[in-house]
């Protein structure tokens, strides 16, 4: 079988090439005499590339067609270690006469782990002589060269112990303690914004937050996504010869993609392909700690997963079970579907306990009347050195997105004297997965619940206005839009001329303390309109109210008199309510 693009190719051109199969195998051989005149008289005949694939007993194991000038290398099986040569060699051709080898041919002797890289180079004219240059691997990153030889007058015996010179550059340098990096090279993909800004700047952020490197960028103008791959056809064939160039380990793209396009574009490809929404997802794995963190993570990945199951292709789908392969009939498909939505009830049942017990110490708070203070805003806003700031606190502080996932709670005294409970939430993003909010939403709930939301403004980003307005967004998908709310700017000390529609509370920097009392001021006056002041002369025997007041409020002043103790104390408005109750009024 002819792989490659063989569209528009004669059925007689293809069968000599298929007839390459029969050729008795020469392991002494670079590559045969008849096969090289027959890779050159194909490429003079379609001007197209022809590449074959020979293993180290000399057996034709693969032949394709590609294009003029590029042509697509099958992901041959072989049994050999990671760290080993595939023992497979390639010999393609140059139409044109140029026999050096490209930055790609390059880059493929190396993510194929190939005994070697041949270019045959064929020129237009017959009597010209064909000559090839060959490239092997001397160790991880480097690459010893050979040639231009004369096709029809190769050094047979050279070449071959050319490949055993490899293998032993490669045994070397895994004995010697010399691993690859496991830093996984990326590549961002996203639609033309067409606002002039750049549209991957944040993309690439998330991934150096998940611990990739980014090493390229590719932005396609394009109204609509391509319902098969995303991107076109055109640009789909650009990137994979940049993909082998680049030595590129995953490809990641700025919008959500389907299954169907994940699978086609890793086929075309052969690398992994991930969308945004699963690279926060693998981000927010990263960053859970807590039980409850990690299971509302695996909620969110099983919700994104389930859409996207796709069959077994050319792998045997169906259960096999009993006698020979007759099974139930049930598709493993069908299996993984059935057991990921177990998976999921499962999940949903142990966060809705989790749910419960916040819900208790909500409650226990709400008793105690401590009134709660949520910090929110976008990923990176400075929300966690701002809890530091203000509650004197350690909290994991990182200059990367979702530094923080789990909530934090921790205790403040106001200028007042009042106590309050600040709590450092997940930051939001554009284009945050619905699924995640979803996950989410009971730790989320401290948010809608808050009596005072604080909303950190990052001053340092030239995106401030699109990331309030995102903030804002979840924060109406959560219901939370109506809480009383203080806009902070944040950064201050870095702050450029910000881009901000929205009134500013405050403008502070949680690194350096600038503008942190002011801040404190504004708290404590939002907070002060959930609090009535009680004046009164309270009887002796009314001990318990005596006490009551001492637990839930801020006393002012208890003097005793003759007739009682003369009290003024600040109570939270359901307090107040309870007070009045106690006494009848």
């Amino acid at each position: 079988m002819i792989a490659g693009n063989i569209s528009g190719v004669r059925q007689s051109i293809l069968d000599e090439l298929e007839a390459l199969y029969e050729l008795e195998p020469r392991r002494d051989l670079f590559i045969p005499r008849e096969i090289v005149d027959k890779m050159a008289e194909v490429t003079r005949k379609l001007n197209r590339e022809v590449s074959v694939f020979i293993t180290r007993r000399g057996i034709v194991a693969d032949i394709s067609l590609g294009d003029n000038d590029r042509v697509t290398l099958p992901q041959l099986q072989t049994r050999r270690g990671e760290q080993r040569l595939s023992g497979v060699r390639c010999i393609h051709t140059h139409p044109g006469g140029d026999p050096h080898l490209s930055a790609v041919d390059l880059s493929s002797l190396q993510s194929l782990r190939l005994d070697a890289m041949a270019a045959l180079a064929v020129p237009d004219r017959e009597d010209v002589p064909l000559t090839m240059c060959v490239a092997y691997l001397a160790g991880r990153d480097k690459c010893m060269m050979e040639g231009p030889l004369r096709a029809h007058h190769l050094p047979h015996g050279e070449l071959l112990a050319l490949i055993g010179e490899a293998e032993r550059c490669m045994d070397q340098e895994r004995q010697t303690g010399a691993v690859a990096d496991e830093v996984e090279r990326a590549l961002l993909v996203g639609l033309e914004a067409g606002n002039g800004a750049q549209p991957l700047e944040e993309l690439a952020r998330l991934a150096d937050t998940a611990g990739a490197k980014v090493i390229a960028a590719a932005v396609q103008n394009r109204e609509a996504p391509d319902s098969a791959t995303f991107l076109g056809s055109g640009k789909v064939s650009e990137l994979a010869l940049q993909i082998q160039a680049l030595k590129i380990d995953i490809v990641i793209f700025d919008e959500e993609l389907t299954g169907a396009q994940t699978r086609n574009l890793e086929q075309s490809w052969g690398v992994k392909v991930i969308d945004r929404t699963g690279l926060i997802l693998d981000i927010f794995a990263q960053r859970a700690n807590s039980r409850e963190g990690k299971l509302q993570v695996e909620l969110a990945q099983m919700k994104y997963l389930l859409p996207r199951l796709m069959g077994m292709g050319q792998v045997l789908s169906r259960l096999g079970g009993g006698i020979g392969t007759r099974g139930p009939g049930e598709t493993k498909l069908e299996v993984d579907r059935r057991r990921i939505r177990r998976r999921i009830f499962e999940l949903e049942q142990e966060i809705e306990k989790v749910a419960r017990q916040r819900e208790l110490r909500r409650a226990r708070r709400e008793q105690n009347s401590v009134p709660v203070v949520a910090l929110v805003g976008y990923t990176n806003a400075g929300k966690s050195t701002l809890l530091n700031r203000l509650s004197g606190s350690e909290a994991f502080v990182e200059d990367k997105l979702f530094a923080t996932l789990d909530p934090l709670s921790r205790r403040i005294e106001l200028p007042s004297g009042r106590e309050a409970l600040l709590v450092d939430t997940v930051g939001f993003i554009d284009k945050l997965p619905h699924d995640l909010v979803d996950a989410f939403r009971s730790t989320l709930e401290e948010v809608r619940k808050a009596d005072l939301l604080v909303h950190v403004v990052d001053g340092a980003s030239g995106e401030a206005q699109k990331h309030y307005e995102v903030v804002g967004q979840v924060l109406r998908e959560l219901g939370a839009m109506g809480r009383p709310t203080l806009t902070v700017v944040n950064k201050a000390e870095l702050r450029r001329e910000l881009d901000l529609r929205e009134s500013v509370d405050a403008a502070i920097s949680a690194k350096t303390d600038m503008g942190i009392d002011l801040l404190l001021q504004k708290i404590d006056a939002a907070l002060r309109s959930r609090y009535k002041l009680w004046e009164g002369l309270l009887p002796y025997t009314k001990g318990d109210v005596h006490a009551f007041l001492h637990r839930q409020g801020r006393v002012l002043k208890d003097e005793a008199q003759e007739q009682g103790f003369a009290m003024e104390v600040e109570l939270a408005q359901e307090d107040y309510m309870r007070l009045q109750k106690m006494l009848g009024e």
